[in-house]
């Protein structure tokens, strides 16, 4: 799938995100597509390192503590981008949840694809 039409997806799942839950707003669609190029950037770059770092925790939580860190990457994209506001730590939990849901059913039915793989 081309790289700009998996950006606008996952802008779309940031805003429908935002619109079911009430600790989550965005400015604009401007904001959402802010959001999820910050958003991608910080799971290519920091994540992989926190999850290194974290891996003893992660392992002894049977992988649960990766939901942690969804949530820490949704919280700091919400300090570094104006117009794109979290309460609070279960909403940015929440919140990675519906975007990372979403985003996998709309990368998943690509155009072009003939049969589902699962």
């Amino acid at each position: 799938m081309n790289l700009l039409l998996r950006w606008l997806l996952t802008a779309l799942a940031v805003l429908l995100a935002a619109y079911i839950l009430p600790g989550v707003s965005v400015g604009s669609f401007a904001t959402a597509l802010l959001v999820a190029l910050v958003l991608s950037l910080l799971n290519t770059i920091v994540k992989p390192v926190l999850l290194i770092l974290t891996l003893p925790i992660t392992i002894l939580t049977l992988g649960l503590f990766a939901f942690v860190l969804n949530a820490l990457m949704v919280m700091l994209t919400s300090a570094l981008v104006p117009g794109f506001f979290v309460r609070n730590f279960w909403w940015a939990l929440l919140f990675s949840l519906i975007v990372s849901l979403v985003s996998s059913v709309a990368h998943h039915y690509e155009p072009g694809r003939r049969e589902l793989s699962y």
